[in-house]
């Protein structure tokens, strides 16, 4: 009976131990399967190149309004629209007709004046040999110094009124104060124009160089200003990209087109200085001013390793026993693909990249390193 108990007892020693072996396999089988394969980045610290963009418009460097100086029919029309034009060009002639009888006028009194002048000159010198011999009193002698006085001063008079009859004869002819593009041309020939018309001549663009106009809100422009400061000179790390989609091949120059901020939208006026030898771009155009920032030792960050709950950002970090930690951190900035890191994490540590969505606090992984771009 003693053997028959003792073999008992040894039969369910070894059931319980295989069955505990059998069950430990089983749990460890069920973890593997459990564990999500999740790619994971290890940290960098680097440079990082901010871009931030802003729709413009453009400017030419000088826009003109041409506009009539004196009244009359407009006469002739030399330029087309859209055309090109040189410095000094006469661009339009206004009939010259009235404007040249003033001329003609104001000529034919300064001969007048002259005359009186020369008159009243030989009064003076016929009278000073008689009155140093007693002939005539003293008294006419100064009465005719001055008429003589008084025809000089006509003399004057006449020759400021034919000055300006000649310039207004000269605005007759109505010509480019700067080299540039013609705009529109409303008037045609024979319309009345006057100096007090509402709408000009013509606009007159000189785009060898043109102005891009915008406006960066006060964080960008903070965040421009401390870059600037940093680097001494962050004026020239500017691009222009085109309705096209294009690159404008010439950098352009950041300068404040304001020096306070609109109290209604809270920006900053700003502008890009563009060369334009080409003529590719043109006076109330639009285009994108891209400005390039370079931050030292920064951590960047995938966007889509990053997880947004209301309005906090939080990451997977790998720990030990490929388990992963849920991590939140600050954003100081970032591009359109990552985020630039502030606090939270450190350089070297892996930070899972892929399942977001599926992975939770303390979830077992099978990470895979992989490398970051």
């Amino acid at each position: 009976m003693n053997y028959k108990k003792g073999y008992f007892l040894f039969v369910l020693t070894a059931a319980v131990f295989l069955h505990s072996c059998n069950s430990g396999n089983s749990q460890e089988a069920t973890s593997q399967v459990s564990a999500l394969p999740t790619d994971f980045i290890q940290l960098q610290s680097g440079n990082a190149d901010i871009s931030s963009g802003y729709p413009g418009s453009i400017e030419g460097r000088d826009n003109v309004d041409i506009k009539a100086q004196v009244t009359g029919y407009l006469e002739a029309v030399y330029v087309k629209e859209g055309q090109y034009v040189q410095k000094g060009q006469t661009l339009f002639r206004i009939n010259p007709s009235v404007y040249n009888e003033q001329v003609n006028n104001s000529n034919a009194a300064l001969k007048t004046a002259l005359a009186n002048q020369t008159t009243a000159k030989l009064e003076v010198e016929k009278l000073k040999p008689l009155v140093e011999e007693e002939v005539v009193s003293e008294m006419q002698l100064k009465t005719a110094q001055a008429s003589y006085q008084a025809a000089t001063a006509q003399v004057d008079q006449a020759k400021s009124a034919l000055g300006s009859s000649r310039i207004n004869a000269g605005f007759t002819y109505i010509k480019a104060p700067v080299a540039g593009y013609i705009g529109r041309i409303p008037n045609r020939t024979g319309n009345l124009i006057s100096p007090s018309d509402p709408s000009p001549l013509t606009t007159l663009s000189d785009i060898n160089t043109v102005n891009v106009y915008f406006s960066m809100n006060e964080a960008d422009f903070l965040r421009y200003t401390k870059a600037k400061i940093a680097s001494e000179d962050h004026t020239g790390n500017v691009d222009l990209i085109l309705p096209d989609g294009s690159t404008y091949a010439y950098k352009g120059q950041l300068e404040n087109a304001s020096g306070n901020f609109d109290r209604s939208t809270g920006s900053m006026q700003m502008k890009a200085i563009f060369q334009n030898p080409d003529k590719l771009l043109r006076a109330g155009g639009t285009a994108k001013v891209m400005i390039h920032q370079s931050i030292d030792d920064v951590i960047k960050l995938p966007k889509t390793a990053v997880k947004d709950i209301q309005d906090r950002f939080f990451v997977y970090k790998l720990s030990s026993k490929n388990k992963v930690v849920m991590s939140p951190i600050e954003i100081s900035g970032g591009t359109i693909n990552d985020y630039f890191v502030a606090s939270g994490v450190k350089a070297g540590d892996k930070i899972a990249v892929n399942r977001i969505d599926a992975l939770t606090e303390g979830a077992l992984v099978l990470p895979k390193i992989i490398p970051s771009k």
